[in-house]
């Protein structure tokens, strides 16, 4: 069985719209497109060239597309990222010129592929996607960047009702620049108590 993995950058009130560009998602009129630009630093480009660490994607056509428009001419930066496999959820996209792309059309693909060997799946991006695999539980990790700064609106991760579950912290650090790198391991049910008790 391969692990998903979900890799985002959000804010604190949890938008991940548009966190690499003014262009790059301005739907819903959304004005606040490149916000993580001015959190830059070198501690943040080094666990970022941790996490790009190569392995097969799964994302949504919307990521896929623009990922697809730059990474090819841009490898360089991203080693791997050519060779790996790209599996892309789409019910309107099914053929792609970038190497290695893999189409899929329903929630049972990903299940068949979730449950098939081979490497780890990163998840980059893809909101709506994401919002499908927690609503039926199929993330196994959440790699949040979290950076210090609301918005207000934008595409938020936890819109669609994810199932009630626990994580655990694996790995965190923060940045100089105040962004807080933190994983989490999916931890069974979500457990209630009275504090104090």
């Amino acid at each position: 069985m391969r692990k998903i993995i979900v890799l985002e950058f959000i804010t604190l009130d949890g938008v991940l719209q548009a966190p690499g560009g003014p262009e790059e998602d301005t739907s819903g009129n959304f004005e606040f497109g490149g916000w993580s630009a001015p959190f830059a630093d070198e501690a943040s480009g080094k666990l970022m060239q941790e996490q790009m660490a190569p392995t097969d994607l799964l994302l949504g056509r919307k990521t896929f597309e623009i990922f697809a428009s730059y990474w090819p001419q841009h490898a360089d930066d991203w080693p791997g990222i050519n060779d790996a496999t790209k599996y892309v959820l789409s019910k309107t996209m099914n053929k792609s010129h970038w190497e290695n792309s893999v189409f899929l059309e329903s929630l049972a693909d990903i299940q068949k592929l979730k449950n098939s060997t081979g490497p780890d799946l990163k998840v980059w991006g893809s909101g709506e996607l994401v919002q499908l695999l927690l609503k039926n539980d199929l993330a196994d990790e959440l790699w949040l960047k979290i950076y210090p700064v609301i918005l207000g609106k934008g595409k938020n991760l936890f819109d669609e009702g994810a199932v009630p579950a626990s994580f655990t912290v694996t790995e965190s650090t923060v940045t100089p620049s105040g962004v807080i790198f933190v994983n989490y391991k999916r931890a069974g049910e979500v457990k209630t108590g009275n504090l104090g008790a």
